[in-house]
C-alpha cells in the first residue's frame, strides 16, 4: 500500500471520527497517532517510534471495540497497512 492509500485510509477514519461522539481525550490520542503515522510516512526527524505507533493503535482499536465496531475496523485496517508497510 502506498502512502497515498494510508493517507486516504486516516482521512475516513477522521471523517468517522468527527461523526461519533467521543470524548476529548479519546479525540486528542486519535489526532496525536494520526500525526505520529504522518511523521512516520514523511520520515521527519523526531518521529514516533514504529513500535510506539502500533500500540497507541493498538491501545485506540481496544478502546473502540465495544462501543464503536465501526471506528475499530477502520484502526485495524490501519495497523494492518503499517504492518504490511513495515512500520
Amino acid at each position: 500500500m502506498s502512502n497515498k492509500e494510508i493517507r486516504e485510509l486516516l482521512a475516513k477514519l477522521q471523517d468517522e471520527i468527527q461523526k461519533t461522539e467521543l470524548d476529548d481525550d479519546t479525540r486528542s490520542l486519535v489526532r496525536d497517532l494520526d500525526a505520529d503515522i504522518h511523521g512516520l510516512l514523511e520520515k521527519e526527524d523526531g518521529g514516533a517510534a514504529t513500535d510506539t505507533v502500533l500500540e497507541k493503535a493498538r491501545a485506540l482499536e481496544t478502546n473502540f471495540a465495544s462501543g464503536h465496531p465501526t471506528i475499530e475496523r477502520f484502526m485495524r485496517e490501519v495497523i494492518d497497512v503499517l504492518v504490511r508497510m513495515g512500520i
